[in-house]
């Protein structure tokens, strides 16, 4: 799906949106109906939280950094766009001062994802401001074009070509999902919004927030384009300040990512429900943090294991295509290891890459996973299960 504009208004009467209630902003939901997953929920945080504080700052700078490069990667790939996981992961290291070995060169348009996520996350207790967000914007368009088309960026919209709809398909056969405020609201919209954000004295629960921040502002859909990665780094910003740090362990665009049709479907219902009980989306949400929470805990596993990995390791001296290849198997390898895989990998040739296997093999660093011919692949030894006894 896109944001876009259209040569004219075309707001049926018979599909009401959301913003179109007579008491909208006015949020219901039934907090009875939400009781038990937000319990979940929260209790799944503090199991996480508490297997953080029984390991190392280090490892937990590290569980930090892989939480915040899915979440930088996957918050762009819900929108089609796919980003470079080493640069992503090298950026996000420079920024929090973790030691990845060599970093790679700045690309600019990463850096400006990176810019957003890390001004949410870990600066989570500033005020959100319509000149913070647009500021946010201007980083995630650093051109001023969105691929080739060019956008007025860190401003709000102003529907110079016809409203803002979000639509899906080819142009000859487009389905409209949703069709936002028209942009003569939205200063004022935007500014009820935010004051809402900042109420120290709004007793609606922290996680709960988090996820009406989120469907308010994809809602006002008040920029040009990027406003689904803004509506996501507002709802982190809302959960960092709900778990009160500024270290991040678990993605939700993430997990919206694994579950991205269902986000669309949802979300869609809730814009075209004709009423403001949003009870199906924030349960939904909380449904899909727990998820989220639950996935970080696979990731600090990972961590740990990694930690392990190097430690056992760390009298044996790998070159830089062993070492590359080698965290990438500890980071999650996307199928199974082959003498191709690594030369597309390093960039070096069948033979180069047949020595690095061979040396680790003799090292017992790499053992040979089954399977033999075309089938023949490489397994980290120190990540074998052993057999278990009948």
């Amino acid at each position: 799906m896109s944001g876009e504009s259209t040569p004219a208004w075309t707001v049926l009467a018979s599909r009401a949106y959301i913003w179109q209630h007579p008491q909208w902003p006015h949020w219901r939901y039934d907090l009875a109906q939400l009781a038990a997953p937000l319990a979940r929920v929260s209790q799944a945080q503090g199991h996480l939280l508490g297997r953080l504080a029984d390991v190392g700052l280090g490892l937990r700078d590290r569980a930090c950094l892989t939480a915040l490069t899915e979440d930088v990667l996957k918050t762009s790939e819900i929108e089609g766009e796919l980003l470079d996981l080493e640069t992503v992961r090298s950026s996000l290291a420079r920024r929090l001062g973790v030691d990845v070995g060599a970093l790679l060169p700045v690309d600019h348009h990463v850096e400006g994802v990176v810019d957003m996520v890390l001004d949410a996350t870990g600066k989570a207790q500033a005020p959100l401001s319509l000149e913070r967000l647009c500021g946010w914007h201007a980083a995630l368009f650093p051109t001023g074009r969105s691929g080739l088309q060019k956008i007025a960026v860190g401003v709000l919209r102003s529907d110079a070509d016809g409203p803002m709809r979000v639509v899906s398909g080819p142009d000859y056969r487009e389905t409209v999902h949703f069709v936002a405020p028209p942009a003569a609201r939205l200063a004022a919209e935007m500014a009820e919004f935010m004051a809402w954000a900042e109420d120290v004295t709004d007793a609606t629960p922290a996680l709960i927030k988090a996820g009406l921040a989120h469907l308010w502002f994809v809602t006002l859909h008040p920029f040009d384009d990027g406003n689904g990665r803004i509506a996501r780094a507002i709802g982190d910003l809302m959960l960092a300040r709900a778990d009160g740090s500024s270290q991040r362990f678990y993605s939700l665009s993430g997990q919206i990512q694994r579950s991205r049709k269902d986000y669309y479907e949802v979300l869609e219902r809730t814009q075209k429900g004709g009423t403001l009980d949003v009870t199906p989306w924030l349960c939904w949400f909380l449904q899909e943090l727990g998820e989220a929470v639950a996935s970080a805990g696979a990731t600090l596993d990972r961590v740990l294991t990694k930690a392990r990995f190097w430690q056992h390791w760390s009298g044996v001296a790998f070159n830089q295509r062993q070492l590359k290849v080698l965290n990438r198997l500890l980071d999650g390898f996307d199928g199974h290891l082959s003498n191709k895989k690594w030369a597309a990998l390093c960039k070096c040739s069948a033979d180069t890459a047949l020595r690095d296997i061979t040396q680790l093999l003799a090292q017992q660093v790499l053992i040979k996973g089954e399977g033999a011919g075309r089938s023949s692949h490489y397994v980290l030894a120190a990540l074998v299960e052993p057999a278990r006894q009948p």
